[in-house]
C-alpha cells in the first residue's frame, strides 16, 4: 500500500482501540497509527458517518453507542443467486428487521425471502400473511426505511490535501485536553521526522546511484524487536518472579 490513499471507516478503527484499551482514549490509537500510515508513505483518510436519518432515531435511543449505517450495495452475484431485485432485497431486508422501522415478527430468514420470491413487495407479502402469527406493526413505516436504501442522500467529494503533521495542535489536543503524557507524544514526533527524514535521504542516495531496485518482500513487513529478544526479557521476568515467591517464602 505504498504510495497509497486508503479509507478508513473511523467508526470501527475507534471501536478496536476502545475494545483493545478501554482506559485510553481512542484518539492516542489514531495519533500512533496515523504517523504509522505516513511514516510508510501511506496517506489515510478517516471517513466519519453522516447525520443519521430520522427514521432511525428509534434504534439511536436504544444503542448506547451508535455505530452508523453502511452504503447498501448488494451484488450482482448475490441477487442472481436468490432470484430477486435490488429493490425485493431493500424489501427482504425490511421484513427481516432494519435499523429505520419495525419488522414483522415470526418470520424467519428462509421464509421471508419466500414470501418475496413470491409476492415481490412488502404490500402484496402483507395481503398474503396471516396476521395472528404475523402482525403487522402500528404506523409501519416501511415505505420510509424503503426510500432511505433506495433514495440515500449522495454527498459530494471533497478534495483532499494532506499538510505536515501540526505537532503543537497535537500537544494541546492530547495533552492538555486529553491529560497523555506529552513527553511520550512529542517522542514519538521526534521518531516520526526521523524516520521520515532517513526514507527521504535512502530514495535520494538510491536515486543518486542510479539504483531503482524492486522492493522486496521482507521490507513490507518490517520487524521492530527480534523474537529472541521478547523470549530472553520473558524469562527473565519470570526468573525475577520466583526469586521474589521463594523469599517470600522464607520470610514466612
Amino acid at each position: 500500500h505504498r504510495s497509497k490513499v486508503i479509507a478508513l471507516d473511523t467508526s470501527v478503527v475507534v471501536n478496536q482501540f476502545r475494545a483493545a484499551t478501554p482506559t485510553l482514549s481512542p484518539l492516542t490509537g489514531l495519533f500512533f497509527r496515523t504517523l504509522t500510515f505516513l511514516e510508510h508513505g501511506i496517506k489515510p483518510v478517516f471517513v466519519l458517518d453522516g447525520r443519521p436519518p430520522v427514521e432511525k432515531s428509534a434504534v439511536l435511543k436504544r444503542r448506547a453507542e451508535a455505530a452508523g449505517w453502511s452504503n447498501f450495495n448488494p451484488t450482482a452475484k448475490l441477487l442472481e443467486e436468490l432470484h430477486i431485485s435490488q429493490k425485493e432485497l431493500v424489501d427482504l431486508c425490511i421484513l427481516l428487521g432494519c435499523d429505520y422501522c419495525d419488522k414483522l415478527r415470526g418470520l424467519g430468514p428462509k421464509r421471508a425471502l419466500t414470501l418475496i420470491q413470491t409476492h415481490r413487495t412488502i404490500e402484496n407479502v402483507v395481503l398474503n400473511i396471516n396476521r395472528e402469527t404475523h402482525p403487522v406493526p402500528e404506523s409501519w413505516k416501511y415505505q420510509e426505511a424503503r426510500n432511505v436504501f433506495l433514495e440515500a442522500p449522495q454527498t459530494q467529494v471533497p478534495e483532499l490535501t494532506w499538510m505536515e503533521p501540526d505537532e503543537e495542535a497535537l500537544v494541546k489536543i492530547l495533552c492538555h485536553l486529553k491529560h497523555h503524557r506529552e513527553g511520550r507524544i512529542r517522542h514519538r514526533m521526534k521518531m516520526f521526522r526521523e524516520s521520515r527524514e532517513s526514507r527521504r535521504e535512502k530514495r535520494e542516495q538510491q536515486n543518486a546511484a542510479g539504483c531503482h531496485r524492486q522492493t522486496r518482500l521482507g521490507e513490507f513487513f518490517m520487524v521492530t524487536r527480534k523474537r529472541s529478544q521478547v523470549t530472553r526479557r520473558s524469562r527473565q521476568g519470570k526468573v525475577k518472579l520466583q526469586h521474589k515467591l521463594l523469599s517470600l517464602k522464607l520470610e514466612r
